[in-house]
């Protein structure tokens, strides 16, 4: 039997998701790839999947899966309570799902993403090296839809020894967020106020990124009206637009933009980034 999952219900948004393209931004296409780098990688080492091998990215959760064969699951990243046909399954761990069992996810008691990854990974087309679902150009597959069935491939390698003491958790209180400076700290009148602000997460945020709401950061009064040429934009810049108000670009980003960026989240951050919820709140620390 050709090993499976049907999808029964998507949740409100579910992709597949593996590490990116890389490689590609002189023609315009960005990296795309799962937000929470770190929780997608600890899902495919508890398998001993192969590096790259593609997993669910679920949206707050409500997701339900049939197995056609037997399965060997890994849930990670938002801790959205999850059952194997009504018994709870832990996060983290192994999870044996047997053909014809239901597996299903609820909404996170903490985080946004959950990931579903499965011993051999999802098996689809790539689209330039990568079956990454990308929101800002719809390259790779589109959001998963029920009555959809997922091929379960075969890239394994043997299970590893993985210490998973240091994953940080989700959290639902305030979160805080390691800043490198960017190139234009230079245009903004008091760049400490980035760090001295207690924002929080507008429920406009989306995997291009993470907008945030607080007083206003107010760029010098000699630049408050000036242009800059577009740049090249990375996962974890902060971006400034005239309104005041930062965004943290997360996986599908535009490649360039023409807002100042006052400054730069570390990776781990912003994998942490990735797991907010709306209305949460948000600290930004300097690391100078």
């Amino acid at each position: 039997m050709n090993r499976a999952v049907e999808v029964l219900a998507p949740g409100p948004m579910t992709l597949l998701q593996d590490l990116g393209r890389f490689g590609h931004l002189a023609v315009g296409v960005g990296r795309a790839g799962a937000a929470d780098a770190g929780s997608y990688l600890l899902g495919n080492r508890l398998l001993g999947n192969a590096s790259g091998a593609a997993a669910l990215e679920v949206t707050m959760g409500n997701l339900r899966l049939r197995a056609s064969g037997d399965l060997l699951v890994c849930l990670t990243g938002a801790a959205a309570p999850a059952s194997v046909d009504g018994r709870p399954v832990p996060r983290a761990a192994l999870v044996e799902v047997r053909h014809g069992q239901e597996l299903s996810l609820g909404m996170p008691v903490a985080g946004l993403r959950t990931y579903v990854a499965v011993r051999g990974g999802f098996s689809v087309p790539e689209v330039l090296g990568s079956v990454s679902s990308d929101t800002m150009s719809g390259l790779g597959p589109e959001p998963v839809r029920a009555g959809q069935v997922l091929p379960v491939g075969d890239r394994t390698e043997g299970f590893p020894v993985v210490d998973v003491a240091g994953v940080a958790e989700p959290s639902t209180g305030t979160v805080t967020l390691d800043v490198l400076p960017g190139p234009r700290l230079d245009w903004f009148a008091d760049p400490e106020r980035l760090a001295q602000t207690p924002w929080s997460v507008s429920s406009r945020s989306d995997r291009k990124g993470i907008r945030l709401e607080g007083e206003p950061l107010e760029r010098h009064a000699e630049l408050r009206d000036a242009e800059l040429p577009s740049e090249g934009m990375v996962r974890g810049a902060i971006q400034v637009p005239p309104n005041g108000q930062p965004v943290v670009f997360l996986n599908d980003h535009p490649v360039t933009g023409g807002y100042p960026v006052i400054g730069v989240l570390r990776s781990a951050s912003v994998d942490r980034a990735a797991q907010l919820q709306p209305g949460q709140e948000v600290r930004l620390r300097w690391n100078l």
